[in-house]
């Protein structure tokens, strides 16, 4: 695009800015909102308080005139040539009369007579508004005016020199009027008549306010339970009022309430931002996501339904710009887990991987997407796609994010294409507008992302994009008065409103996107644009350089604990150019996907609604050079690549896995059990699962995994079943007694055992010195289990409890054991405390002493090459270690080697090797294979060594239960087991690698009878009955002696496949 064409586009957009701005202040200043089609002002309906679409924004405060002075500001910089050379600046010249305009109506903030306005004293209105929409129209426009207007923002051409007027500082504009911070004063009204919406339980605001009498109507809050200085219900018949909030309402508070704060001097607004922000992020689920809608005073999700858009999107937003804005501030070095600009960027980096994990959809599914999921489990919801998504592009892009962000921006700018407008919400699934909800009202969110994106590829398609949409809204929306919005975006049926953001943000970007020597496109600081496209900045003169830079303590959930990326300190290189050509982005291969996905085929070869009621309209302000081939509609031909290809559509390959009625098999609704976590299936009888074909590495997206299963083309993920749908992390677990009556290798249905990993089970004994604390801690997930040992208990005698210590550590664990038995452990409970209630015998009498124990589930690797045996036969058992009764597993005798412990400077008595069935080593200081030649060649023996375990301390692995061997390798015994004397061993010795580390070891010195942190045995130390080869009598004695002792046992993973793939998410259990 030439500098010639783009200019007559800045024009343009210049024109759509006056040609609405005129008529609102003709027709409905001072009112709020311009009706365009009946030429009117929109004001409050004081008659149907109900009518919050109408009375949660317009706060009878001329909105739109606050709304529009930022962009007036920016249009300043930018003056028509004639203007310029006549010495003139219109744009300027109303942003000062307007900031005037303001003053007279509500007075300049102070509390003598100058504050009193000829409309009210600042806002000193009976407006009941939404606390949310108030704050970033109303506070975020009169602080972005404030810092225009005294040169904190740039304006081309204006010096804000400040002299001396009647005694007081001020900027004597060329109108006659002394602006001496009129705005900020009253922005510091408007945010106190906000403050008393904060007074809750929970930290989250309520969502509405009176802006005169404060919240009345809130009877459950703690103002209005204050005796002495509380408000009182004035009328206690009224219906109580809805405390449900939003995410975004709640959450995006921080860029507005912090600049009042740092430019006033007053932290309450800024302190009651950042603690609404954390109270919203603190209740996001195990998954990482947050709800829509969110109670005020309970702090509950109100609705399970999340996305990017509606309810939820300003959050993200305000997450990454909170970061830029706070960059370089003072804050209280104690709070930086809350204030600190490290702890917004935390936040954000978190909340985008959730969102790409659960609720991003990529290339299979057509073409890269968001859609609506569960906020506790990540499972499909919804289909549709709402028009508020559409400024998620332009964050990915502020963020650094530019290939999501350029490949989700092609949906919309093809649904774009496709109605010539974008609406309101659009279902992937029908390829149809979704409910109804067919209209427009001239929302911004998709210009901004094209804004961004030009600003960071300097790609002219996007300019083409802006053109598309200034054409369209010329030729659709408008009126002789103004701007109107499109209540059907398929019939062009016109809404008689022109909401205030249509020239607060819509106008403002287009401008933005024709104007590149902008200086706030050039400006080298930390700007940032409100949700409501005000620009914001804090001074210099209120930063620092040096800045707190302490680390922030770790609050990530399980899932952040896995999939959150390291921050990124740079931003990504723009679009790479494709030689010979002009746009990289309309020479990308999957322009063509985005079409499909949207359908676009179906747009009509002449667009909708063609009207020539615009001066200078003609057919090639609406004609498609392509036909809509390619897209935009604007889109010149030399810019459509003269050889383009698209690249082959992925296919998704799914299928149900249907299964058979067994006979005598009733099914009910105890078949599934929904656990944290997933569903356990207690049969498989008539049931349906729904099974999708992914690449592992998808489908582990920000997992580590050593396992190599069976590929050749992926994983099957369960994502259904019956009619439940499962979210992307969530697994069915499935029991023994679930699998009776189908056949072990069924092609369809195979049980196949894992060859690489291994579950070491561990029960530890309670030591007399140990506190509860110690003796119930647990490795990572804390599957620590007490119960009583006799296997015949009937279930009211049954109790098995949790530590604290593993009820918290179990969020931060991806286990798929520790997780189900957490489960298992709520259900127990409830069976034991429902029979105990129900029964009035007295049963204490047959209740034995619980054994003092506590179990683990540790995963271990197995070894490869020539010296790798097999497990011991009673290893390869099927047998469930992991609920067999507590002191009870097989291998009793454990010997953790002292000294270095590596095994690699000195040989194992024999004694011990006899002795004992499990010997426990350190990783490090020699080969594998050199720390068991170390151990003395014997026959087997039940009561003999049988296992020998490994414990890496350099390993990542730090969860005991994970659900694969994270960070784990398999050990490879490069040679043959020898004996001591060289030979080759004739009964090999079997060998696992655990990881964990000290915590895995000191677990193992107590299940030994080693006090923790102690080389101690009880039964004395490695060598010392008769030096290497005593006879160890007294040891083997002690080993004899009960309860001073755990025992470990050694449990077999099993996994299912179908049709030679691995169902990735099915559990076997035991």
């Amino acid at each position: 695009m030439t500098n010639n064409e783009t200019a007559a586009l800045r024009r343009e957009a210049r024109g759509i800015f006056y040609h609405g701005y005129d008529n609102y202040m003709s027709f409905a200043f001072p009112e709020d909102e311009l009706r365009p089609v009946s030429c009117t002002p929109l004001t409050r309906d004081r008659a149907n308080p109900a009518h919050i679409e109408v009375n949660d924004v317009l706060g009878n405060y001329s909105l739109t005139l606050i709304d529009s002075l930022s962009t007036l500001a920016i249009l300043a910089s930018s003056p028509e040539e004639d203007e310029a050379r006549e010495g003139k600046n219109r744009a300027l010249e109303d942003f000062q009369y307007g900031v005037a305009a303001l003053v007279t109506l509500y007075g300049d903030g102070s509390v003598g007579q100058a504050g009193q306005g000829t409309k009210a004293r600042g806002f000193d209105l009976d407006s009941k508004v939404q606390v949310f929409e108030t704050c970033i129209r109303g506070l975020g426009g009169l602080l972005s005016t404030h810092l225009f207007a005294v040169g904190d923002l740039p304006i081309r051409g204006y010096e804000a020199l400040s002299q001396e007027v009647g005694g007081r500082p001020g900027i004597v504009w060329r109108n006659g009027f002394v602006y001496d911070g009129q705005l900020l004063r009253l922005a510091h009204d408007l945010g106190e008549r906000l403050l008393p919406a904060f007074h809750t339980p929970t930290g989250l605001p309520y969502p509405r306010v009176n802006l005169r009498h404060g919240i009345p109507f809130y009877d459950q809050s703690p103002l209005n339970n204050d005796a002495e200085h509380g408000q009182c219900q004035r009328n206690p018949h009224e219906p109580r009022e809805i405390t449900e909030t939003c995410s975004a309402g709640a959450g995006s508070l921080v860029l507005e309430f912090t600049t009042l704060s740092r430019l006033t001097g007053d932290g309450r607004f800024e302190q009651l931002a950042k603690k609404a922000f954390w109270a919203v992020w603190e209740r996001r689920s195990a998954s990482g996501l947050i709800g829509a809608g969110i109670d005020a005073e309970t702090g509950h999700w109100v609705t399970p339904y999340t996305g990017i858009g509606a309810g939820i999107d300003s959050f993200f937003e305000y997450a990454f710009k909170s970061h830029v804005l706070l960059s370089g501030l003072p804050y209280d070095p104690h709070k930086h887990a809350t204030d600190s600009p490290d702890a917004f960027l935390s936040v954000w980096q978190s909340a985008h991987s959730a969102i790409k994990h659960h609720v991003y959809r990529g290339p299979q599914y057509q073409h890269p997407h968001y859609i609506q999921v569960d906020v506790y489990t990540g499972a499909l919801r919804a289909f549709w796609i709402d028009s508020l998504s559409a400024y998620y592009p332009g964050l990915l892009t502020f963020a650094g994010e530019l290939d999501e962000a350029i490949e989700t921006h092609l949906t919309y700018t093809a649904l774009w294409t496709r109605y010539n407008a974008l609406p309101e919400r659009w279902s992937t699934a029908t390829g149809n507008i979704e409910s109804g909800l067919r209209w427009w009202g001239g929302r911004p969110e998709f210009i901004e992302s094209t804004w961004y994106l030009h600003r960071a590829t300097q790609d002219p398609w996007y300019l083409h994009v802006g053109e598309m949409v200034l054409r369209d809204i010329r030729r659709r929306c408008y009126t002789d008065c103004g701007w109107a919005g499109l209540q059907d975006v398929q019939t062009g049926e016109l809404s008689d409103r022109m909401e205030s953001f249509f020239l607060g943000e819509t106008a403002k970007y287009l401008f933005l996107l024709f104007d590149p020597t902008h200086p706030l496109n050039t400006m080298d600081g930390p700007v940032v644009f409100t949700t409501e496209g005000h620009p914001l900045i804090i001074p210099k003169r209120l930063r620092w350089s040096n800045a707190p830079s302490t680390p922030r303590p770790s609050t990530t959930t399980a899932f952040e604990a896995q999939s959150s990326p390291a921050p990124q300190p740079t931003c990504p290189a723009s679009g790479l150019d494709i030689p010979f050509s002009v746009s990289a982005t309309a020479n990308r291969s999957d322009v063509f996907h985005a079409a499909a996905l949207t359908r676009l085929h179906l747009a009509p070869k002449t667009p909708v609604n063609l009207t020539f009621s615009f001066p200078g309209m003609s057919y090639s302000d609406y004609e498609s050079p392509t036909i809509y081939a390619f897209y935009p509609w604007t889109l010149p031909a030399g810019l459509v690549p003269y050889n383009g290809m698209s690249s082959k559509l992925a296919a998704r390959t799914t299928f149900d896995l249907s299964f058979p009625t067994l006979p005598n098999v009733v099914l009910n609704a105890g078949a599934l059990i929904r656990v944290e976590g997933g569903i356990v299936v207690k049969s498989l009888s008539g049931l349906r699962l729904g099974m999708l074909r992914e690449s592992e590495a998808h489908f582990l997206y920000g997992q580590t995994t050593g396992n190599t299963y069976p590929s050749g083309g992926g994983v099957f993920r369960i994502y259904t079943v019956g009619n439940i749908v499962l979210g992307r992390d969530e697994k069915i677990y499935l029991g023994r007694e679930a699998l009776a009556g189908f056949h072990p290798v069924d092609p369809h249905f195979t049980r196949v055992r894992d060859a690489e990993t291994v579950d070491l089970v561990l029960d530890i004994p309670i030591m007399p010195s140990d506190s509860d604390e110690e003796t119930l801690a647990s490795v990572g997930n804390g599957s620590a289990l007490q119960q009583n040992p006799e296997p015949d208990v009937s279930s009211a005698d049954l109790r098995i409890t949790v530590s604290e210590d593993a009820e918290s550590d179990s969020a931060q664990d991806p286990s798929v054991l520790g997780t189900f038995f957490d489960q298992l452990h709520s259900i127990f409970n409830d069976l034991a405390s429902s029979s105990s209630s129900s029964s009035e015998t007295d049963i204490s009498h047959l209740t034995p002493e619980p054994q003092p124990f506590t179990r683990h589930v540790i995963p271990a690797t197995l070894p490869l090459g020539p010296g790798a045996v097999p497990l011991p036969s009673s290893a390869n058992e099927d047998s469930d270690h992991t609920t067999s009764p507590l002191g009870q597993l097989p291998y009793r005798t454990i010997h953790v080697v002292t000294g270095d412990g590596t095994l690699c400077t000195r040989r194992l008595s024999k004694k011990i090797a006899q002795s004992h069935q499990i010997v426990v080593v350190k990783r490090g200081g020699c080969a594998f294979s050199d720390k068991l030649a170390n151990i003395p060649s014997l026959a087997p023996e039940r009561t003999g060594l049988q296992l020998v375990v490994v414990v890496d301390f350099d390993s990542d692995s730090d969860a005991e239960g994970a659900g694969d061997h994270v960070g784990l390798v398999r050990p490879r015994l490069d040679v043959v087991q020898k004996t001591p004397a060289g030979l080759e061993r004739r009964h090999g010795i079997a060998m696992v690698l655990a990881g964990g580390g000290q915590r895995t070891w000191e677990l193992f010195q107590k299940a030994g009878g080693v006090k923790a942190g102690s080389e101690e045995r009880l039964g004395g130390r490695e060598g010392d009955a008769k030096g290497e080869g005593g006879d160890g009598k007294e040891e083997e004695a002690k080993a004899r002696e009960p309860g001073t002792r755990g025992g470990v046992g050694v449990q077999r993973r099993f996994w299912f496949q179908s049709q030679g793939l691995r169902i990735a998410n099915l559990v076997a259990l035991p």
